[in-house]
């Protein structure tokens, strides 16, 4: 009896998103395909689960997932592990809807789940894993090809991150209108190639029976830790001062929220996205970054409800945010923050190892900014006194306390925030890694390509010079809290975040 279904629709998942980085050959008496789940923690719309079932109809053996959670990765935290926990519970019940054998493993003390990959990946044919240009999971896949290597096991990573491959290009992007020249002319061939929307229909396999011997020495979380999570996290040895956000995390809350914000809020989206009181933002970072949600279904879901194809696009690549993709105002203006600006930051990561260090920025910024060092500053803050919203200034004091209490700061302040650290540091150095520290400890979306390119632009990168040349800016933008009250509608916000009161600002434009 075969043991997948023949009616599995395998669609070939495309080569420039499969790397081997242990390429010895599959192994034809193995007993099942492990899907190694690490950065694209879904079952729908994954490139990753897509290849690995191909492998099972290929070698006609079942799907294996384990999808696993450390204790010590950097910024462990109540916020961050509550979230990943609640996409397990999600991931649990779609894969055993489906028949397929999965393993929620997650580390009750420092080194528990030490030998678990390599056990499972003895009787596996392969092993397939997701692919993720930051954070320690680079490191993390490096570490085990090279002892899959050693063993001559084969690990595939499959990239699943993006609507434009990371392979893509050759080199990272300097520029902002560089890169959206480079996708408008590469995307529309790469949708022919979009990934299943449920890869798992007709998998129809018998699930694997896994030896007792695993299962006495290694605890896999069960029904009800998945599902309540807040009963035993405060156990493990976590930062549990950073606490849990109100948002759910998991595919099932990240679905809900692309097709609410489709249909409340995208048509506005173009007109008030700045706006703090308006709160338009699609809010779908968390869910991309913890790959609950993937890019493909949230442009199928926007381009769906624009009632986009093809045919409305320009015939010419010109870079411009307007006028290319020509689904609506809205619609584009989107889809260039989902694409543009979201896979600039991947694309930048893949090809480099210095995109959150400050020698990463751009040489002219960081000349400008260096050449101004001697120039006064009003205040002098330390790190712990930033991160305690402690500043003069209460819209950065306003936009901190959101960021500690909601694991976000709304889109336009997230700059304003950032450019205001230039003023309270003897050196922009000082300043970068403090906004770094600060967003990949706090935000839930931190720790990601995406961040570290909001951030390198404070400082310069993706944008030209400006001038009048200013005090301490030097060259590179400069915004301030006084303009951005003038300019947005916010006193709503700033009666949540500012403790009640008007923002005081206590320096000149």
């Amino acid at each position: 009896m075969r043991r997948v279904n023949e009616n599995l629709e395998v669609r070939v998942v495309p080569a420039i998103r499969i790397h081997a980085a242990s390429p010895s050959p599959a192994r034809r008496a193995g007993r099942y395909v492990l899907y190694w789940m690490t950065s694209s923690r879904r079952t729908k719309f994954n490139y990753a689960l897509q290849r690995a079932l191909a492998w099972c109809h290929e070698l006609n053996v079942p799907l294996v997932v384990l999808e696993a959670l450390r204790l010590e990765y950097p910024f462990a935290s109540e916020r961050f592990h509550r979230f990943v926990i609640q996409g397990m519970n999600d991931n649990k019940a779609a894969f055993e809807q489906a028949g397929v054998t999965y393993l929620p493993f997650v580390e009750r003390n420092a080194g528990d789940g030490r030998g678990l990959l390599e056990l499972l990946a003895e009787d596996a044919s392969l092993v397939v894993t997701d692919e993720f240009p930051a954070f320690f999971l680079p490191r993390m896949h490096a570490a085990v090809a090279e002892r899959f290597q050693q063993r001559e096991m084969r690990l595939e990573q499959v990239d699943s991150n993006g609507l434009v491959p990371l392979r893509a290009s050759k080199t990272p992007f300097t520029f902002a209108h560089q890169f959206r020249r480079f996708v408008q002319k590469t995307l529309p061939a790469q949708l022919d190639h979009a990934p299943l929307a449920n890869p798992l229909e007709h998998y129809g396999a018998q699930p694997f029976v896994l030896p007792a011997t695993l299962s006495s020495r290694f605890v896999f979380a069960t029904q009800e830790e998945l599902a309540s999570p807040d009963a035993w996290l405060p156990s493990l040895k976590i930062d549990n001062a950073v606490k849990a956000v109100e948002e759910r995390g998991g595919s099932v809350a990240g679905e809900a929220r692309m097709h609410a914000f489709v249909k409340r809020k995208l048509s506005r989206y173009h007109e008030d996205r700045s706006h703090p009181d308006d709160d338009v933002a699609s809010g779908l970072s968390f869910w991309l970054h913890f790959g609950h949600v993937s890019p493909h279904a949230v442009w199928a879901a926007v381009m769906e409800h624009a009632s986009w194809t093809k045919a409305k696009m320009a015939p010419k690549a010109t870079g411009s945010r307007e006028g290319f993709w020509n689904a609506s105002d809205a619609a584009d203006s989107f889809i260039d923050e989902l694409v543009t600006w979201r896979e600039l930051g991947l694309q930048r990561c893949h090809h480099t190892r210095d995109f959150d260090q400050y020698e990463g920025l751009p040489a002219w910024s960081r000349k400008s900014l260096e050449e101004h060092l001697g120039d006064a500053r009003t205040h002098l803050y330390t790190r712990a006194q930033l991160e305690a919203g402690e500043t003069n200034d209460d819209v950065w004091n306003a936009s901190m306390r959101e960021l500690r209490e909601t694991g976000r700061i709304q889109n336009y302040l997230r700059m304003v925030w950032g450019k205001k650290t230039l003023e309270w540091f003897a050196h922009p150095r000082d300043a970068f890694e403090t906004l770094v520290y600060l967003n990949d400890k706090y935000a839930v979306d931190g720790r990601d390509p995406n961040g570290y390119t909001n951030i390198g632009w404070v400082f310069g990168a993706y944008d030209r010079a400006w001038g009048p040349e200013r005090k301490i800016f030097g060259k590179v933008r400069y915004m301030t809290s006084t303009a951005t009250v003038k300019k947005l509608r916010m006193k709503s916000w700033l009666r949540t975040w500012g403790r009640g009161g008007m923002a005081r600002l206590a320096y000149d434009e």
